[in-house]
């Protein structure tokens, strides 16, 4: 089994505590190697159990997010991790086959999972969003929802980010919370 550049940190002390209650009891790999910085662990806790469980995007949309940046960036630990949670969120196998294609263009999509979609891309491949990418979202969503997608991208840009970069392996199985 591929293991990650960084050793595992000793899942002991309140920040660990503070990870096992929003993972229902059970640490992961990478709660494991964000312990080696305990305000990271903290704040990384805060803001994806926020964009998890806080925000108002139905879960499909949340979901199909996470997938393509998942995707587009190579993490596959992040594809693993959240496969389960988007078919329980109504992805299907064709919205999941969709979503690993380069353009993941489909007839499988809803006009508002098509511009989330779209803005997903926008944002993960280039950053700056096309302001006729953002009016179609906008078509669909409300003000705190634009807000609430758009950190969405980012903070899952976040998270594939770091678990490409210290080669975090998939799980065994899925990553709760």
């Amino acid at each position: 089994m591929t293991r990650p550049r960084l050793p595992e940190a000793a899942a002991e002390g309140p920040t660990a505590d503070l990870l096992a209650v929003r993972r229902g009891g059970r640490l992961s790999v990478l709660d494991r190697l964000l312990l080696h910085s305990p305000p990271v662990a903290q704040g990384w806790n805060a803001l994806l159990g926020a964009l998890r469980t806080g925000t108002t995007l139905p879960a499909d949309l949340r979901e199909l997010v996470v997938l393509r940046v998942a995707v587009l960036n190579g993490a596959a630990f992040e594809w693993v991790a959240h496969e389960p949670i988007g078919r329980r969120a109504g992805l299907g196998d064709e919205h999941l086959a969709a979503l690993r294609r380069p353009d993941a263009a489909g007839p499988v999509w809803t006009p508002v999972q098509a511009a989330v979609l779209a803005f997903t891309d926008a944002s993960t491949r280039d950053v700056a969003v096309p302001d006729a990418v953002f009016t179609a979202v906008r078509e669909h969503l409300d003000d705190r929802q634009v807000l609430e997608l758009t950190a969405l991208v980012a903070g899952y840009a976040m998270v594939s980010r770091l678990l490409v970069a210290l080669r975090v392996p998939p799980p065994d199985g899925e990553v709760p919370g």
